[in-house]
């Protein structure tokens, strides 16, 4: 993966620095806080003390048009409109910004800004998604209606086949995967005789509203 640039370390810069770096990709991390740099220090390539919002400080660290950079300036829209306005000038191609809400999403888009986050939004959706359908792990939205979920089984496909269970047919929705915690092994595209067990995670795509039948 291309380097990352994180500019501004509150809990969302700080841990998406921390996890990518954890997980080999090569991380700058900018912020003015003194204290933060310290703690980041262990969980970046480069740790830089220094005010992101300064187009020098992004030219010296020389930000190549290829560069990942994620700006994270919480409720700070006029830094954020800032940086990503400097990026644009340097012909950075990828720039996710967090915002806040809806209208500061609106005006990041407006100047430039690849993809607006709004982690409060996704995680009240995600919050909402495992009320609704309890079963329901982990989701990934493709479309306003279609979506790949991780959910657990439910009781009465237990014992069954794939093929016993007609998902495609009576529910419209396709097991695409199944993750095996007992051995733990991974199985993509399933056959029609894979039996369910209560251990088993499934991968499914389909519409969001057919998922919900079968929760």
């Amino acid at each position: 993966m291309k380097r990352v640039v994180v500019i501004g370390l509150g809990i969302f810069g700080f841990n998406i620095a921390k996890d990518l770096y954890e997980n080999g990709i090569e991380v700058i991390a900018i912020d003015k806080n003194k204290e933060i740099i310290q703690k980041i220090k262990d969980f970046s390539t480069k740790a830089i003390l220094a005010d992101g919002t300064d187009k020098e400080v992004l030219e010296s660290i020389a930000i190549q048009p290829d560069d990942v950079v994620i700006i994270s300036f919480g409720e700070d829209l006029a830094a954020a409109t800032l940086i990503t306005l400097h990026l644009k000038e340097m012909k950075v191609k990828t720039i996710l910004v967090k915002a806040p809400n809806e209208d500061h999403k609106h005006v990041l888009e407006k100047v430039g800004a690849t993809e607006v986050i709004i982690p409060e939004k996704e995680i009240a959706n995600k919050v909402a998604k495992s009320l609704i359908s309890p079963n329901v792990l982990d989701y990934i939205p493709l479309s306003e209606d279609y979506t790949i979920c991780e959910m657990a089984p439910p009781s009465n496909f237990m014992g069954k086949t794939i093929g016993e269970l007609h998902l495609r047919g009576k529910h419209h929705i396709e097991v695409i995967a199944i993750r095996e915690m007992l051995p733990e092994r991974l199985t993509m595209v399933p056959r029609a005789d894979f039996v369910i067990k209560d251990s088993d995670i499934l991968v499914v795509i389909g519409k969001e509203e057919d998922i919900k039948k079968i929760k």
